[in-house]
């Protein structure tokens, strides 16, 4: 049976500094469930409902480890809510709640009115589980796509980098360092590799895709930096850099 969590505490007087909405892919979302991470930290409890992603942290002892609403975490849950429901079929379904019937709908505004308004668990993004993908991509069409705007159900708009060979989406989770006010933001819509590999923010290095001349020692830094990209930060890679 579901429960009610009881009143939420004081909000602290001085709010710590928000980072800009970010767009999340379902692995991503599962890393914020709340455990322990590798140094024995607490990681932040995030649920998507509905595909609003909201921090759950300050409501932990519901959400978080050994809550009745544990299973929550890391998921896109709005299914399971709307059913009042814990059976793992409804989580992470996100294309399920368009198939409800009138009062589970109700139900699941009811709950986003909750969190958003009542609780006011901050909404840090947006729950994509599926993206769309290009075979190849030109320079040209990476420009393009990053002048575009917010597509419907993002939390904010694509920024697309290459880098060595491989295009990613760096607005899941990139914005603060690629996005429009970002010290990278030179990158987006380039192919970054050689401005990497030099650790360069130089006009010349980012209009030059040429990776001939750069050393072994170079070469192993933009190695390093592609799999932080893939490994680390998780940005999915939307397709590949054309020739």
């Amino acid at each position: 049976m579901f429960q009610t969590e009881p009143e939420a505490a004081k909000l602290d007087e001085e709010e710590e500094e928000k980072d800009p909405p970010r767009n999340f892919t379902p692995q991503q979302l599962r890393y914020f469930d709340g455990k322990p991470d590798e140094d024995g930290q607490d990681k932040p409890v995030y649920l998507s409902v509905n595909g609003i992603v909201f921090d759950m942290s300050k409501g932990r002892d519901f959400y978080g480890p050994g809550g009745p609403y544990e299973r929550f975490a890391g998921h896109e849950c709005g299914m399971a809510l709307a059913k009042m429901s814990f059976d793992d079929e409804h989580l992470d379904d996100l294309a399920g709640c368009t198939t409800l019937n009138f009062g589970e709908k109700t139900e699941l505004e009811n709950w986003i009115e909750k969190f958003q308004n009542y609780r006011n668990y901050p909404i840090v993004g947006r729950f994509i589980p599926t993206l769309p993908t290009k075979k190849e991509w030109t320079v040209e069409d990476m420009t393009r796509a990053n002048q575009g705007k917010t597509p419907e159900g993002y939390a904010t708009p694509p920024i697309y980098i290459a880098a060595k060979g491989k295009v990613f989406d760096m607005s899941f989770g990139g914005v603060s360092f690629y996005g429009p006010q970002g010290p990278y933001r030179k990158f987006a819509g380039r192919d970054a590799s050689r401005a990497l590999a030099k650790m360069s923010l130089n006009e010349a290095d980012l209009t030059n895709p040429d990776l001939s001349d750069v050393t072994e020692k170079e070469m192993k830094v933009l190695d390093d930096w592609v799999r932080k990209f893939e490994e680390v930060k998780g940005y999915p890679i939307v397709g590949t850099l054309k020739k």
